[in-house]
């Protein structure tokens, strides 16, 4: 029993939040025991790691984001000394005192180069390099991939639902369904920079300045002797932003409610801002709902729409002239759901990004790595490696993987994608602000080609290997 004896203070409650003193602890364990092996055997090498994605999950292109997060990260990397003494204590004898004071003094001193956030980008293409001791910059390794893949997952799923929604109000509804709370925060975050407005959930517009947004649940129309005292309760409340959730009960009664509301709003000086759609036919009900607002004189309410929303289904609903106004949207969007809600297939959603060696440092010669395996979706590419895109009349036409330091030819537009944010340890570049993020992600897909951007049937968008990058393949197979 509790009561009177009291909680021991080892057995309260706890947040499981990430405390910054903390975050070098965001790691797999072997990259501490490998990290531990390299500075037994003084393996102090610099070598080249690449992140990148093998495949994309669902459509032709992805929308890179989560680059800040992994800056950060990789600024403020250190393991405070009470979690080097709990390592210490708790790894039986896995590190010595030589190691745990690497860890204490760990400071990197390299190099990061990588694709804004909001770049588009494709399969196999380098999106970060990251050069340093090898000891050092293996440490990052789980970080970035667990930030990089969900936030690129999402960001590319908003902007499928974005491009869907043509110029309609898409708004994140997500956190609930979110697989967990870091989840909700960043995907908010991701799903803004693809051109979702608003989110429903208030903390990420505190952290991000993100527009906050919300209607009503409906429990506070169940909790009132009828829909009609409901409605009036909430508008008198918010007369200035009065959105009502019509399908508690029987949706057209509930929007013939709405309608003696949007007329007592309107004797007072304000307008009924817009009705919300949370179940049933959304084609059909939303054609009847604009009929009965319209009928009213209430033409200038919208029509919002959720319910298990998608890409596919938004795409569908347009297609067939639904008049909705504006799209929350959950589920769908930040688990990233590589599915179709029309056709009702899919696969798991998730992002196969990944964090490979390809390049080693021995004295003054720059050795390629390359992973070779009997599954050659798994091979990588070898060396240190930028990427070049060609861009013609406003469009983008194809992409080079290059080696380091080769240029494509000067016949067309090449511009690198891998910019300078780290060197010598220095972070050099600044952070846009999360809308200059927005604004460059929504010039980047206007810029791809229109086929690339289907929902289904997507072309695929050429990526060229360069002569270079095919030679060191060639020579490294044929050892």
């Amino acid at each position: 029993m509790a009561g009177s004896l009291g909680i021991d203070e080892k057995n309260k409650s706890r947040s499981g939040f990430i405390n910054l003193n903390s975050i070098g602890l965001f790691l797999d364990y072997y990259e501490l025991t490998m990290a531990k092996a390299d500075l037994d055997h003084n393996n102090l090498n610099t070598i080249t790691e690449n992140y990148y994605v093998r495949k994309i999950p669902q459509g032709a292109y992805l929308v890179s984001a989560g680059l800040e997060q992994v800056i950060h990260f990789i600024e403020n990397f250190k393991i405070a000394k009470e979690d080097i003494e709990w390592l210490s204590s708790t790894s039986g004898k896995d590190f010595d005192e030589k190691f745990c004071k690497y860890l204490q003094d760990f400071k990197f001193d390299g190099d990061v180069y990588a694709a804004p956030e909001g770049t588009v980008v494709f399969p196999n293409e380098p999106i970060i390099n990251i050069t340093g001791r090898s000891l050092d910059i293996q440490l990052f390794e789980t970080y970035i991939l667990n930030v990089m893949n969900y936030q690129t997952l999402i960001a590319t799923k908003a902007s499928r639902v974005v491009r869907s929604a043509k110029g309609k109000d898409v708004i994140d509804f997500g956190a609930r369904r979110a697989h967990g709370r870091d989840a909700a925060i960043l995907g908010a975050r991701a799903a803004f920079i693809s051109g979702v407005i608003g989110t429903s959930l208030v903390m990420a517009g505190k952290i991000w300045g993100i527009p906050y947004i919300g209607t009503m649940a409906h429990k506070f129309v169940q909790d009132r002797k009828s829909e009609l005292d409901a409605f009036r309760e909430y508008a008198e409340s918010f007369p200035h932003n009065s959105i009502l959730l019509i399908d508690t009960y029987d949706t057209l009664k509930g929007a013939r409610n709405a309608c003696v509301i949007g007329k007592e709003l309107r004797e007072n000086g304000f307008e009924l801002k817009g009705v919300r759609l949370d179940s049933g036919n959304l084609l059909d009900l939303s054609k009847k709902v604009r009929k009965i607002l319209d009928e009213e004189g209430l033409t200038q309410t919208k029509i919002f729409a959720s319910s298990d929303l998608d890409e596919f289904v938004i795409e569908k609903l347009l297609k067939e002239n639904a008049p909705i106004d504006g799209f929350g949207v959950g589920t769908r969007l930040i688990t990233g759901a590589n599915y179709n809600s029309i056709t009702h297939e899919g696969n798991v959603s998730a992002l196969n990004g990944i964090y490979k060696i390809v390049e080693r440092i021995e004295g003054d010669a720059a050795i390629p790595k390359m992973k070779m395996t009997d599954d050659i979706s798994k091979a990588t590419l070898p060396g240190r490696k930028q990427v070049y895109r060609c861009s013609e009349s406003g469009r983008f036409i194809e992409d080079m993987i290059t080696i380091w330091d080769e240029k494509p030819d000067s016949k067309h537009d090449w511009h690198p994608l891998l910019i300078p944010i780290i060197e010598n340890g220095k972070t050099i570049s600044n952070f846009p602000s999360l809308r200059e993020i927005k604004e460059y992600a929504a010039d980047q897909i206007h810029m791809l080609p229109d086929g690339v951007k289907k929902n289904n049937g997507a072309q695929e968008y050429p990526v060229k290997l360069s002569n270079q990058v095919n030679e060191l393949i060639d020579n490294i197979l044929h050892k």
